[in-house]
């Protein structure tokens, strides 16, 4: 079929689900006198809900400094009748996921990921006070205690994630925290409490509200090499762990589901 056929075929289309969704409007509001009840639109439990993703852009701060997406306009509404934008990323760019296959020859690819593990009680250990401190904090297994002391076991199935307070840094170079080497500085998960939840829980995935869950400092990731091998996944970059909190909500995580991905953008929220 030809270009201008195409085009004149949208707009055609466009016009009948413009007149479509009108009477559908107005038999909504007809519908709608006298209605006292209506479903539920958040879990039972659950009275709110927050964003925990960033928005992702050019500008975002990227593990290896360089812009990891970029955007192409194939099609425009005025030119074309419709808009239509060509998305080229790194898996591993703004609030996104690490698959077990990101750091493991033959682990699960994140399509592979099983939906019940992305509907997760959500766990918040705070070392923001600390990091503030010292930008190559982690969590540690006595945090990770700490927080089971104040709150009861581990739910199977949580994501634990790293409150570092370091989500106020986002905008400005603190975020990669680079030196004059270039060895980055900024919280994540010790190595040893990533083996104490994987011992002694039945957690499913670890965030952090970093670009690593390894401390920006580290060049062997251990925590990497511990977790996700093992079965388990990560989240990274995840956002207003501050406006959480620390035990009760249920996080509900948006994964990509390309085809042997070892990652990819999230969109990610809590219910409270």
């Amino acid at each position: 079929m030809c270009d201008i056929c195409v085009m004149n075929s949208v707009k055609e289309r466009m016009i009948s689900r413009r007149n479509f969704f009108r009477a559908a409007a107005s038999a909504g509001a007809v519908g709608a006198v006298g209605v006292t009840t209506a479903t539920p639109a958040m879990a039972a439990g659950h009275g709110s809900v927050e964003d925990m993703t960033y928005e992702l852009s050019e500008d975002f701060p990227t593990y290896f400094g360089v812009p990891g997406i970029s955007s192409e306009k194939m099609f425009n509404f005025a030119e074309h009748g419709f808009n239509v934008s060509k998305i080229t990323f790194n898996e591993h760019t703004g609030t996104h996921i690490d698959a077990p296959l990101h750091f493991s020859a033959d682990g699960a690819a994140v399509n592979e990921i099983p939906v019940s593990q992305l509907i997760a009680p959500l766990c918040v250990i705070d070392i923001a006070e600390r990091a503030n401190e010292d930008p190559d904090s982690s969590v540690t297994p006595d945090d990770i205690k700490a927080w089971i002391a104040n709150n009861g076991p581990i739910p199977d199935g949580a994501c634990v994630a790293m409150h570092s307070g370091w989500g106020q840094y986002v905008s400005g170079a603190k975020f990669r925290g680079a030196d004059d080497n270039g060895v980055q500085h900024y919280p994540g998960f010790h190595v040893e409490a990533a083996r104490m939840l994987l011992e002694e829980s039945n957690a499913a995935s670890l965030a952090s509200d970093t670009l690593s869950l390894d401390i920006g400092a580290s060049t062997t990731y251990d925590t990497h090499y511990a977790w996700l091998p093992a079965g388990r996944f990560g989240i990274e970059n995840i956002a207003n762990l501050d406006r959480v909190p620390v035990a009760g909500a249920t996080l509900v995580i948006g994964a990509p589901k390309h085809r042997g991905g070892t990652g990819g953008p999230a969109r990610i929220f809590a219910m409270l």
